[in-house]
């Protein structure tokens, strides 16, 4: 390196001195921080005091300005940075030798065309060979790098001295003026000219992934270069010829080159011929492998998906969907979701992925449906050029989804955290919409605007799927955009019920924009929510103030409506899609209400279960413990006890202050507590205090008032099948449990557990009514999370698997009403993707045989694989209802499989069926909330909670679904929000007749016991209208059934009925085969098998739910409310 030269410092000499700049005596010495401090001792200072003598009396010790990058101040080096290293000068240099290039290949032309060599190639053109000659050789010796023959035998290099050194001669010598110089050649120069040039231009513009377009660009300049070189030689050899002109040598080469032929204008004398005969050689080996290397970079731009445009990504809006791998369903979900919304059909949608598209989303992708709206791009997030392909700041949204399919989901947290800042980094302001899977990891991500986390929404489904049925399934069909028309052309009335109420989704209106709710300004939350669902039908749950972010579902007939408030309400679709037809009221009918759509054909004795929405509200509602009988619907006394018509308070306007409880959040004196009868019972119920739990097992959970125990239990007596010091129990049955259990069956104890917990244990669930979780667990839990769990009460763990019958006899299967299997981690990834489910389908298959009573509630990978739950080969109804999902789907229904039993049932759950509430967040920014308040996620002073209530013989008086929207709203100022439903099909071995039987499956009493009432029920029910409408909806359910599992309309013959009546006793020796099997285990582990009712069967039900349906819906006898 040049530089300015230094005398050697003793710094130079001896390394372990260190150079000091000039400082006066005052200043203190500064010392190395790596070398030690000597602060005593003689020799310490005597030897400072040398070392300073030293650095005085030596001048070079003196402060010196270094300077840097002097190489680069060189006159070469000047002239390298401006002709090559800059790129906007060197760009210049370019364009300035394209032109030249240009310009003599022009000058050629035109020098042929008027054929004046003598007049036009005068000082003009060898003042263009001058400069080119010079930028050659300047250019030549910047480039120089020790080898002088590489530069000289460079095809540029001597192209350009062909072309140029014959003019400059000409100066010197005149006469040399009148030879021919092929000055055409001048087009290859231009050609790399332009090439060196593009390549700055992008280079300049930072545009990266132009490969393409340069490919393109010298294919196009190749084939020119040929046709120019070839019309140009041709035309100068044939003057001693036919004497060709250009423009006819120009139309030989192009009908040569394009393969037509058509030998009008040939060359007549052999050396034209040998250079037609050059070029054709040449042109097949240049053109196919540039043709080559143009298929694959078109091959490979296909596979990266190329850009998406500036101009389109400003004038059109786009949403970019994030993943890290993409497969077909999730595809489907994302696409058939986003744009069944109206507002989002000009939306373009660009997916980044790093991974290569799949065959299967190819084909999708190629769909003109879609090709016209989807771009993929193959590339990472955390790459900046990948986000300025996606043109991601200029995005409305941005999808950031993590792979649910990783064994190791932590890791699949992490990256989907990474790319989430990155593209909060990248683009600030671009809104995110966030999955998340674990949510110990949902901290991270909080500065996201939306971010659904799959632990907890999953847990929190599955816990009240157990208190509330099909929880599950009322969520999902609420998330997911439907018109309703599922099932619509199904002769099942069931069907067409459930699919009709299936596209009810929640939307928000202005109360004071609102033709639904705008008259209810001034009245109480409950009166407008009763009188418009009267009105219109509609199901008005939450409220939002105008000056408070926070929705409040059923905060009562506390809050009084305003004009700004906004609204939230359950419909079939928005108002302001709606239009309004008033029709005059009929006052005088007094008979049975008008049969409408979702009345059933008949009354049939079914079970419901109608969730609704409570009113007590931490801060402002009821706090006390629900009282005994509130999950049942007493008789007014207003008319007296005798009274054969009872009638329903009306909902008033403005709630009376006086039938306001008080709010003691804390308070035990509860109605449970005091009317308890038996002493055991009081004494437990007295254990329990309200509070907050003390341990939360991650960061971000949302704190919910609980039922705690008053001190922690030890750790050892959490454990279920061992016993401690503390007590002896050793299995569920020593426990002497009151309420049936839940169990939940996982492989590890992950901190979504909890969220499974607090929704059992709020404080809003009735003390005596709290069920013992017992979670059976395959590997043991850590002590973290038992010091989260030890403040509950009833909770145990143990350590099993579902796939052993004694773990789960010990675990006191024989004694629970609800089994949660929540899928394991482990199998979420497997070769096949859909056999992902396979283990867990097999196990629970086999308890769904071994225990047939027992409720089981199933997570799943795939919703696909939900069919084959509780699956049933020789089944015509099952057959029959796979036959009509496939015709849904057909149709492009989004919700195909909502008309399979055990999807309709909420007794199986998949999480990627919630995608969709992260997709409607899009649009409908208070979904997620909402959800999060339903599920219990989330608690908001003066917000309800989500319940069941049961509906008594005492309770028919009650008719429709409206009077009972009334009766709820007038006395405890409950929302009811849909039904649930139970019906019991069984087919005969002639599939004649359906008998219909009555089925409890929540009471706690056995079977047994519930014979009796149900005879009595079905007796009061068997009415002359009855008898005649009965065997029309039997008929009408077989010969649907038969129709679509193609089955023979024939009448079986004697050969089929024996066969049928063999395989009824096979199937009930099959059943005391596995009763045997269970006792004997049950004998083996010295656990009583008094319990096990191996002929309670539940195997021939069908349950669905509907969502908000017509005030004129019938109510069956015992339904559950």
């Amino acid at each position: 390196m040049a530089g300015a030269k230094l005398t050697p410092s003793p710094s130079e000499i001896d390394p372990d001195v260190k150079t000091e700049a000039t400082k006066t005596p005052e200043e203190p010495t500064w010392v190395h921080p790596s070398l030690p401090i000597r602060t005593m001792g003689s020799f310490g200072s005597d030897a400072g005091q040398r070392c300073q003598e030293e650095y005085s009396m030596d001048s070079t010790n003196a402060q010196v300005q270094v300077e840097f990058y002097v190489n680069e101040n060189t006159f070469k080096e000047r002239l390298k940075l401006f002709f090559i290293k800059n790129q906007r000068s060197s760009l210049r240099i370019r364009l300035f030798n394209l032109s030249l290039k240009l310009l003599t290949c022009a000058l050629y032309v035109l020098r042929v065309s008027l054929d004046y060599p003598e007049q036009l190639q005068g000082d003009a053109v060898v003042t263009v060979a001058l400069i080119s000659f010079l930028e050659a050789m300047l250019l030549t010796y910047l480039s120089y790098k020790g080898n002088i023959w590489e530069q000289i035998f460079q095809i540029s290099f001597i192209l350009e001295m062909i072309n140029t050194v014959p003019f400059i001669i000409t100066i010197f010598w005149p006469p040399l003026r009148n030879i021919f110089i092929p000055v055409f050649l001048n087009c290859w120069l231009a050609k790399c000219a332009l090439e060196n040039m593009i390549n700055d231009l992008h280079r300049a513009i930072q545009r990266t992934h132009s490969a393409m377009f340069n490919q393109v660009l010298i294919l196009i300049c190749t084939l020119l270069c040929l046709v120019f070189t070839g019309a140009c030689g041709i035309q100068h050899l044939e003057r001693a010829g036919k004497n060709l002109t250009l423009f006819n040598s120009l139309y030989f080469c192009i009908v040569t080159f394009s393969t037509v032929g058509y030998g009008d204008v040939t060359p007549h004398i052999w050396p034209s011929q040998l250079l037609v005969v050059i070029l054709i050689c040449v042109a097949l080996v240049v053109l196919p492998l540039q043709f080559e290397e143009l298929a694959y970079l078109w091959m490979e731009r296909q596979k990266s998906g190329g850009n998406y445009s500036r101009h389109r990504a400003q004038t059109e809006k786009h949403a970019v969907l994030c993943v890290s791998s993409l497969k077909i369903d999730l595809l489907m979900d994302f696409l058939n979701e986003f744009y069944a919304h109206p507002r989002l059909q000009d939306y373009y949608v660009v997916i980044l992925c790093p991974t290569e598209m799949d065959i299967q989303v190819r084909r999708i992708l190629q769909i003109p449906l879609w090709s016209q709206r989807v771009i993929y791009l193959q590339g990472s997030a955390l790459k900046d050029t990948d986000l300025m392909r996606a043109k991601m700041d200029d995005a409305e949204a941005c999808f950031i989804l993590s792979s649910r399919n990783e064994v190791d989901r932590t890791a699949a947290d992490h990256q989907t955290i990474l790319r989430a800042w990155a593209v909060k980094d990248f683009a600030p302001n671009c809104p995110l919409y966030v999955q998340i899977l674990k949510p110990e990891n949902k901290f991270h991500v909080k500065f996201a605007d939306h971010v659904v986390c799959e632990e907890e929404f999953k847990y929190a489904m599955l816990a009240l799927n157990c208190v509330c049925p099909a929880t599950s399934t009322l969520v999902t069909l609420l998330v997911h955009t439907s018109r309703g028309q599922e099932g619509q052309l199904s002769p099942e009335q069931w069907q067409r019920t459930y699919g009709r109420c299936s596209g009810n989704e929640v939307y928000h209106i202005r109360l004071g924009d609102s033709k639904f709710f705008g008259e209810y300004d001034g009245k109480s939350f409950t009166y407008a929510s009763f009188h418009a669902h009267k009105k219109y039908g509609v199901c008005l749950i939450g409220v939002k103030r105008e000056d408070n972010k926070s929705i409040l579902l059923n905060p009562g007939p506390r809050h009084i409506m305003a004009a700004p408030d906004t609204c939230y309400y359950i419909n079939i679709t928005k108002e302001e899609n709606s239009a309004f037809i008033f029709k005059q009221e009929e006052k005088d009918k007094k008979g049975l209400p008008v049969a409408g759509l979702y009345d059933a054909p008949s009354r049939l004795p079914v079970h419901s279960i109608i969730a609704s929405m409570g009113t007590v509200a931490m801060d402002l509602q009821n706090p006390a413990d629900p009282p005994e009988d509130s999950s049942k619907l007493s008789l007014p006394t207003e008319n007296g006890a005798g009274s054969r018509r009872p009638s329903i308070g009306p909902v008033l306007e403005i709630a009376d202050s006086s039938s306001i409880l008080p709010c003691d959040l804390l308070s035990d004196q509860s109605e449970d507590e005091t009317s308890q009868s038996e002493e055991e019972g009081k004494d437990v119920v007295e254990n329990f205090v309200k509070g907050y739990p003390p341990n939360s097992p991650y960061i971000g959970s949302s704190p919910t008032l609980c039922h705690l125990l008053p001190q922690k239990a030890s750790f050892c007596c959490l454990r279920l099948d061992k016993k401690c010091n503390h007590n002896s129990f050793e299995d569920a049955k020593a426990y002497g449990f009151k309420n049936k259990l839940i169990i939940v069956s996982a492989e590890t104890a992950g901190n979504g557990l909890y969220n499974f917990i607090v929704p059992l244990r709020a404080y809003y669930r009735p003390r005596k009514e709290l069920n013992p979780i017992v979670l059976l667990l395959d590997y043991p839990p850590d002590n973290h999370f038992l010091e989260a769990i030890c403040c509950f009460p009833m909770v145990y763990f143990m350590a099993g698997t579902i796939d052993n019958l004694d773990n789960l006899l010990q675990c006191g299967i024989i004694y629970a009403d609800n089994l949660v299997v929540v899928d394991k981690e482990s199998t979420m990834s497997a070769e096949e993707d859909y056999m992902a489910d396979a283990k867990t389908i097999v196990n629970v298959q086999t308890m769904f045989r071994l225990f047939p009573s027992l409720s089981i509630i199933t997570e799943l990978t795939h919703p696909s694989n939900m069919r084959f739950m509780q699956f049933r080969a020789k089944d015509c109804y099952s057959l029959a209802l796979s036959k009509l999902e496939k015709i849904e789907r057909d149709k492009g229904s989004n919700l195909a499989f909502m008309f399979r039993l055990p999807f309709a049932a909420g007794r199986v759950f998949s999480i990627s069926m919630l995608d969709t509430l992260l997709y409607q967040s899009f649009v409908k920014d208070y979904m997620i909330p909402i959800a999060r308040l339903l599920l219990g996620l989330d608690t908001t002073p003066g917000s309800g909670y989500l319940c069941a209530m049961k509906v008594t013989e005492e309770d028919l008086w009650i008719r429709t679904y409206g009077r009972l929207f009334q009766k709820l709203c007038s006395s405890s100022a409950e929302i009811p929000i849909g039904i649930y439903r139970t019906e019991s099909h069984m087919f005969s071995s002639s599939e004649s007749q359906v008998s219909i039987n009555v089925d409890d499956p929540v009471g706690d009493e056995p079977r047994d016991s519930r014979r009796e009432p149900w005879k009595k029920t079905a007796h009061r029910n068997s009415t002359a209208s009855d008898q005649s409408e009965h065997p029309l909806l039997r008929k009408k359910s077989l010969q649907w059934a038969r129709r679509l599992s193609r089955k023979n309309t024939k009448p079986p013959t004697r050969t089929e009925r024996i066969s049928q009546q063999r395989l009824n006793l096979y199937r009930r020796s099959e059943r005391q085969e596995l009763s045997e099997l269970v006792k004997n285990r049950m004998k083996h582990l010295g656990l009583p098998t008094v319990g096990y009712d191996e002929m309670n069967d539940h195997q021939n039900t069908l349950s669905y739910v509907l969502i908000n349906p017509p005030p004129d819906t019938m109510l069956e006898l015992n339904d559950i409310v």
